[in-house]
């Protein structure tokens, strides 16, 4: 995930189809949806068709895992590849260039005639619907901010993820009814006829990216899209499969060459100016990382099931691919009701919770089922499993919408695919495992105490996890999706870096109590400082701080105080300036993410500017390092105090609070509206170093210690 990357938000624009006044007409999320469903559709029809597959092949049946598993990991290693690509080279071309890549796809499995054909088939397909969630994730992300949504648009992202998961339950019985009436190719060339009509949806329905194409130089563009760090992640999952894929057996050289790959990919991304895997993000944002682990444990459960049920089926029932399929529908109908309900809930925690809880009951039920067990109690554990699936789906992609940057959403989107592909493939190899010496009861009673853990340690990871909590009392306030606003809806939950309220006063040196300082907001100037989109990717909860930001905004449009907007940008000649030994600067010339003109560098859209506001583009890190003359115009306003919001902590705001303290401004920091990539140096700077120079106060004391003034 970048730190810092274009985020290329483009300008507000009419979408084609979109209704007036409806930013997600039919003719924009029809496309999505279909393209976001291709992958787990694929994942699942396969399933049917392996055992005919195997006979039309003359092979082993054991020999045509490696069609899961081809896909699995191509799609593990393309999803966040393609939404890192997405934010650089615009979502709507990967969309289109992916699912043109399906189609292409779907004609080579057609008329494969081997098994290494079919592998290339896979791979394509796993790399061609990679792009489809995390471009959409983007899209969708994009056009709510465009229309002014401070909310998640909880339709939309239910939609997106009812379509995935249904289609995973669903593919089952799909792909037994095509394999039934016209063979195991039906499970390839399916993908022609839906790839086409997603392709002509998606160029219909879905506007040009405004921004052109930006390649560089071929090092700038590794450095952009930290081509390295793709290829050392790449690496390290690669291994990492080929050791689960050989389960039950220990291949241990795979396992040391995945831990190596790992160290080596954490001690190059901790280093690279636009990094891949965000590792200090993945640390400081736990809530995150929680939600990929959560994710990955679920799926691995529902997996276990689809593909583990799915063979007992065939063989230990002598059911068909047909019959089979049939079986699983409910639980595709239920896994789509699921979504639909937990989509329509501003809430999460209690749909997660329900659904670790519901994983564990269809565990333990699945430890009595058996040759004997009649066909309908059967059904039932399956719709279990579905609405775990549903719910759990839409819960943790909400989650994953609020929680990640919105500069690396697509990154970010990929990654939750990807714990969810190791997920499944670790279902695979438990599968394997369990079934080693044979399809039977005991085997499938094996598999269900290993998901008995599973959903132990999800439901664990889920009910102590605080943040889900705080999140939930924060958005359950925010304003419907479908409400425009002017700027970020204010926040009723203090972050971690707000300050208690009785610490927010200075010292009277005389009496040692404490006062109330007071400030004029005539002669006062509210500096918003890098409240822009390739620094935003950077923090924890950018749109918490982006919300502060839009209640301190107000306040001082309310008071009369004035505003100054502080942007960081290098025009060509800057650009130039800037000497190689700088080493911020110079990485930020060689990457060309600092570059001025583009959305990426620009104030970020909710924060308006108006007429009397200032507007200054700075070229180092300090606010006062600016091609406007800074200090004229504050004189020339009246203004000797300060009021400092931005992005970072210990960067301008350290660097501007200290020239503007040795400048003898009266400081106030605003410790709400201000972060830090590193939530300690944030931590240590607000309580051991700014106090000393300025008041620390949060936006919600903003109004008090103006009105004490008058």
């Amino acid at each position: 995930m970048p730190s810092a990357g274009d985020t290329r938000t483009p300008e507000r624009i009419s979408e084609a189809g979109a209704p007036r006044g409806n930013p997600f007409g039919a003719r924009f999320v029809a496309p999505l949806y279909l393209g976001a469903s291709l992958n787990p559709v694929n994942s699942s029809i396969i399933a049917t068709a392996l055992v005919a597959i195997a006979a039309a092949l003359h092979i082993p049946v054991g020999d045509t895992a490696i069609l899961i598993s081809s896909l699995y990991l191509t799609s593990a290693l393309a999803q966040p590849a393609a939404g890192r690509l997405a934010e650089e080279f615009g979502p709507r071309r990967i969309f289109v260039a992916g699912i043109t890549l399906v189609l292409a796809a779907g004609i080579v499995g057609s008329l494969a005639h081997s098994l290494t054909a079919l592998i290339v088939a896979r791979v394509l397909i796993g790399a061609g619907t990679s792009a489809g969630y995390p471009a959409a994730m983007l899209l969708i992300r994009r056009r709510a901010e465009q229309a002014g949504h401070a909310a998640p648009p909880r339709e939309v992202l239910g939609g997106l993820s009812i379509t995935g998961a249904a289609t995973v339950a669903v593919g089952p019985a799909i792909g037994g009814l095509l394999i039934g009436w016209a063979g195991w190719r039906a499970a390839f060339w399916i993908n022609i006829p839906v790839a086409a009509v997603a392709l002509f949806l998606a160029l219909a329905g879905i506007a040009r990216d405004p921004d052109p194409v930006r390649f560089g130089s071929p090092r700038a563009l590794a450095s952009r899209i930290d081509l390295l760090g793709m290829l050392g992640f790449g690496g390290s999952l690669t291994a990492l499969m080929v050791f689960l894929d050989a389960l039950p057996r220990l291949d241990w050289p795979a396992l040391a060459a995945a831990l190596a790959l790992a160290a080596a990919l954490v001690g190059w991304e901790l280093r690279a100016a636009q990094p891949f895997l965000d590792v200090r993000l993945l640390v400081a944002n736990g809530a995150l990382t929680r939600t990929y682990l959560r994710n990955g444990l679920t799926l691995m459960g529902t997996y276990v099931i689809l593909y583990g049920l799915t063979q007992w089926l065939e063989v230990a029932r002598g059911l068909s691919a047909y019959q089979a399929g049939l079986m699983l529908m409910p639980m595709g109908v239920l896994t789509a009701l699921a979504a639909r309900l937990v989509s329509r809930r501003a809430a999460v925690r209690w749909p997660l919770i329900a659904c670790a809880v519901l994983l564990l009951v269809g565990a333990v039920a699945t430890l009595f089922v058996g040759s004997g067990t009649p066909m309908a109690a059967v059904i039932c554990v399956t719709a279990v499993f579905g609405l775990t699936s549903g719910a759990g789906t839409v819960a943790n992609q909400t989650v994953l919408y609020q929680e990640a940057p919105a500069a690396a959403l697509g990154t970010a989107s990929g990654l939750l695919r990807t714990f969810g592909y190791i997920g499944s493939i670790a279902s695979a190899a438990i599968t394997g495992t369990a079934f080693h010496r044979g399809v039977s009861d005991s085997g499938l009673h094996s598999i269900a105490w290993v998901l008995v853990a599973i959903s132990a340690l999800v439901l664990v990871l889920t009910v102590l996890d605080r943040q889900l909590a705080r999140a939930d009392r924060h958005h359950t306030n925010q304003p419907p999706a479908g409400a425009r606003n002017p700027g970020p809806a204010p926040s009723t939950e203090p972050t971690h870096t707000e300050p208690p309220r009785t610490e927010s006063r200075s010292a009277d040196m005389t009496t040692g109590t404490h006062t109330a300082p007071a400030l004029d907001p005539a002669r006062t100037a509210l500096l918003l400082m890098d409240f822009q989109p390739v620094v935003l990717g950077a923090v924890p909860d950018p749109q918490g701080v982006l919300a502060r930001a839009g209640e301190a905004l107000a306040w001082a449009r309310a008071h009369g105080a004035h505003v100054v907007f502080v942007r960081v940008a290098l025009a060509e000649k800057d650009a130039a300036a800037v000497p190689a030994h700088n080493k911020t600067f110079s990485q930020a010339v060689a990457a060309g993410y600092l570059t001025d003109g583009t959305a990426a560098t620009a104030v970020h859209e909710s924060l308006k500017a108006g007429e009397d506001d200032l507007t200054v583009r700075k070229t180092r890190i300090s606010a006062f390092a600016s091609d406007t003359d800074l200090r004229a115009e504050l004189r020339a306003r009246g203004v000797d105090t300060l009021v400092l919001a931005g992005l970072s902590t210990s960067g301008v705001v350290l660097t501007t609070l200290r020239q503007a303290a040795d400048e003898d401004y009266r400081l106030f920091l605003l410790a709400d509206a201000t972060a830090d990539p590193d939530p300690e140096v944030h931590r240590v700077l607000m309580e051991k170093v700014f106090p000393h120079q300025a008041e620390i106060i949060s936006t919600a004391d903003l109004a008090a210690l103006s009105t004490a003034a008058q």
